[in-house]
């Protein structure tokens, strides 16, 4: 058994502590403590009685991973719940605190929403510093900008959970398990930011306003969805109908968006004579700079790193072990913040999409043989890809939404092809509007263009009478065994894929 093998044990171990640790009871509790003792003691026991025998003796490593995986899980949600901010929640009376806008702004059309952190407290005329962040909702005018320092007054609530939606769990990912709305504010000083961030928002600001000022929506709100991830532009009839389609993951920077989107530059890049080597570093620069472009949101940098470990697998020509390295960054993710892995749905994505490309990819690619792939438009490899992360992603999605999209292969080949060359024209078109605007108005036509055909295909597969079906709730159990089972299918596929090939 290799070290990277039985490393590879340890965070699978590590990240199932984590898995299960979100299913049990708040710690500190009685079973959370029995189970947490015994692993402990089984553990080091395999370790110190079978230490001669080597796969006794990482099973019981991979004992005491599990169990610290289930500690840190437990760790950081206790966190929450004994938060002394959480405590004034829901208290029918006015507090008043300090502290600094610490993210960009989410500029609506009737409010702004800001988090706030590194606060301060008011409590019986002197001033406390509290842990925790607050979700602030502010009117829309005047405007307030990252790095503000605010003294706001209002009521602390807990999040709402709506029908359909926990918002409670989505806020606790980041954090945040308070929220004040319509309080009283006052600024009270400004540039308490990274300077870095701050240049990053502005710029991308600019290119907001930019795209605001040339294209319509419900075109617009598309651009933003696809280039920053952001759909506070797009309606609610629109986001339905791309669930009912099949197709919500481009109004997100996911793995899987930019994932394919990387393949596909890496291409063309090969496409236009450049070497392998020079493709890819060109690739993983693009990468790096399209998320700074965005302003780097902690969704983007995941997705980021699981697309960059999957070109850097291609680029070695070992994609088979890039689910190990795909692993290991999952791990350090969840050990920077073990609440990911069951509250936050892009992280499951970027995770299960990658993985689905690298064990099913090279299987679709044989099976779409037949299909031409062009020079400057890689079809087979992008349907191979698309296809191969859509069959992992998909229960997610279903247990989600509640939707099975029925009509979702043939709207995702009339659109995934698309999207990296669309990427490309936005950006274009933004930087140009913003250095010329007579050059902005002549590019913004081709950046419609290829928009409205994006909403078109959504509104045409969307009337289709059997677009989707609704499948309504399915429990976790069928989520985890229908996984299990599609992963073992997976592992069978590439063992035969492997034999074959061995066969030559």
């Amino acid at each position: 058994m290799s070290k990277s093998r039985i490393f590879f044990y340890f965070c699978l171990s590590f990240a199932g502590g984590i898995f299960l640790g979100s299913f049990l009871p708040e710690f500190p509790s009685a079973t959370g403590k029995i189970l947490l003792l015994t692993g402990l003691i089984l553990g080091l026991i395999l370790i110190s009685v079978f230490w001669q025998y080597k796969k006794i003796a990482v099973l019981g490593l991979c004992i005491l991973f599990f169990t610290v995986g289930i500690f840190w899980q437990k760790t950081a949600a206790a966190e929450i719940l004994n938060s002394e901010l959480k405590s004034f929640n829901d208290k029918n009376e006015k507090i008043t605190l300090i502290g600094i806008v610490n993210d960009e702004p989410v500029f609506k059309e009737k409010n702004i929403k800001l988090q706030i952190k590194n606060l301060e407290l008011e409590i019986d005329g002197n001033w406390k510093n509290v842990a925790g962040n607050v979700l602030v909702t502010v009117k829309r005018y005047p405007e307030h900008q990252y790095g503000d320092k605010l003294k706001i007054t209002g009521k602390l609530e807990t999040p709402p959970v709506f029908e359909g939606f926990n918002y409670r769990d989505y806020l606790k990912k980041d954090g945040i398990y308070s929220v004040m709305n319509w309080p009283e504010i006052e600024t009270i000083g400004s540039g308490f930011g990274s300077p870095i961030l701050k240049t990053l928002f502005s710029f991308k600001n600019r290119l907001k306003e930019t795209a605001q000022k040339f294209i319509p929506p419900p075109q617009e709100g598309f651009l933003e969805a696809l280039i920053f991830g952001a759909e506070e532009n797009i309606s609610n009839e629109w986001k339905n109908k791309l669930n009912f389609t099949g197709t919500r993951h481009i109004a997100a920077v996911s793995g899987m968006n930019i994932t394919i989107i990387s393949a596909l530059i890496l291409n063309f890049l090969l496409a236009l004579g450049f070497w392998r080597g020079q493709a890819f570093y060109l690739s993983i620069i693009l990468l790096v700079f399209y998320i700074l472009m965005i302003g780097a949101p902690a969704s983007a940098v995941r997705a980021g790193i699981m697309g960059g470990l999957f070109l850097t697998a291609q680029q070695l020509g070992r994609l088979s072990a890039a689910s190990r390295a795909v692993v290991f960054a999952s791990t350090i993710m969840l050990f920077l913040n073990p609440l990911l892995l069951r509250l936050d749905i892009g992280f499951q994505l970027s995770f299960l999409a990658i993985i689905g490309m690298i064990y099913l990819q090279p299987i679709f690619s044989e099976f779409l043989k037949k299909i031409p792939s062009f020079r400057f438009f890689p079809l087979r490899t992008t349907l191979a890809a698309t296809f191969s992360a859509q069959v992992f992603t998909l229960p997610i999605l279903i247990y989600n939404f509640g939707y099975l999209p029925l009509i979702s292969p043939i709207a995702n080949i009339l659109i995934v092809p698309f999207l990296a060359p669309m990427t490309i024209l936005i950006f274009i078109f933004s930087l140009a509007g913003m250095v010329f605007s007579p050059l902005g108005y002549i590019l913004s036509f081709p950046a419609w263009l290829s928009l409205a055909y994006l909403t078109k295909i959504i509104d045409i597969f969307s009337g289709f009478p059997l677009a989707s079906l609704k499948t309504g709730n399915i429990s976790f159990a069928f989520l985890v065994i229908f996984y299990l089972i599609l992963g073992v299918i997976a592992w069978r596929l590439q063992k035969n894929q492997e034999l074959k090939f061995l066969r030559y």
